[in-house]
């Protein structure tokens, strides 16, 4: 079984990521990862962009046996620095990392009539609907509160869109369409920034046997919808209002997500003359919006 070496650096200023990067890559590091050093979010970027934390740790990952002095010692003369930044150092064994993975992802359940679960693992109750979704590229797989906040919803409202058109914009990895769909919406359309959102949508919707009409904003034009479904982020949302609002056919239902408590009032006057708001619904610090379009 190999062994591995993992040496952790913190970026700053001067010695930014990707210049540790480079020299942890130069120093005979088979694997470079970076992650973040205070437990600050970053939401989706817009396509073309890799923003980093304030605080980021870096770390590279060597194959023993290897010299830790030596590449101690080329680190320093690399980066023009006798004192490295060093977090932590240690060694680790191999191990089946898939088998890590799925112990981690456990089937989660939403509200009566919906369960989240992982696609290695039987649905705990398979005569209700039941999305099957793994951890992948685009944001969204039921475990942050906003997206929970959604998928709580669509599960305590099936009835106000069984047979209904929706529409989940800013659609991510395509969950919340998927599990509307599998809840008993006749179609749902769907549109991100991001063409990995689109891509990693279309893939989830053929693993789940629902067809899901995904597209770039630019390409996007969808009938009304019965309900519209959008966990994005408050400044976006209150920008889109015009647009979101007028997706909605007339008593219609909106549902809002990804913002912050502080932001409800915020988000909720950019609607106001369109939809009348219902109780928000928070969870650990997000909440979600649940407006009904004036007839």
């Amino acid at each position: 079984m190999n062994r591995w070496f993992e040496l952790t650096l913190k970026a700053d200023s001067r010695l930014t990521a990707e210049l540790l990067d480079e020299a942890l890559v130069e120093s005979g590091a088979v694997a470079v990862t970076m992650k973040d050093g205070e437990d600050e979010p970053i939401f989706e970027p817009l396509p073309g962009e890799t923003p980093l934390w304030r605080e980021t740790l870096v770390t590279g990952l060597y194959e023993e046996p290897c010299d830790v002095d030596g590449i101690i010692a080329f680190l320093s003369q690399y980066l023009d620095e006798p004192h490295l930044p060093i977090v932590e150092t240690h060694e680790l064994e191999d191990k089946d990392w898939v088998k890590a993975w799925q112990d981690h992802y456990k089937p989660i359940k939403f509200g009566p009539n919906l369960w989240i679960c992982p696609t290695h693992l039987p649905s705990p109750e398979p005569e209700i609907a039941t999305v099957r979704l793994d951890p992948g590229l685009a944001f969204g797989t039921g475990t942050h509160p906003t997206t929970a906040l959604c998928l709580e919803w669509l599960s305590e409202n099936q009835s106000l869109f069984i047979d209904q058109i929706i529409i989940d914009y800013g659609c991510g990895s395509g969950i919340l369409g998927i599990a509307g769909q599998l809840l008993g919406a006749k179609s749902c359309y769907s549109t991100d920034i991001d063409p990995q959102a689109i891509y990693a949508t279309e893939q989830n919707a053929e693993r789940n046997n629902v067809e899901i009409v995904a597209s770039l904003p630019e390409g996007f034009s969808p009938p009304k919808a019965r309900v519209v479904l959008s966990n994005i982020l408050s400044g976006p949302l209150v920008e889109l209002a015009p647009i979101l609002g007028n997706l909605v056919e007339p008593g219609g239902h909106l549902v809002l997500a990804g913002l912050l408590d502080h932001d409800a009032e915020f988000v909720k006057l950019a609607y106001r003359d369109q939809f009348v708001f219902e109780a928000d619904k928070s969870l650990d610090g997000w909440t979600r919006l649940y407006g009904i379009k004036k007839q």
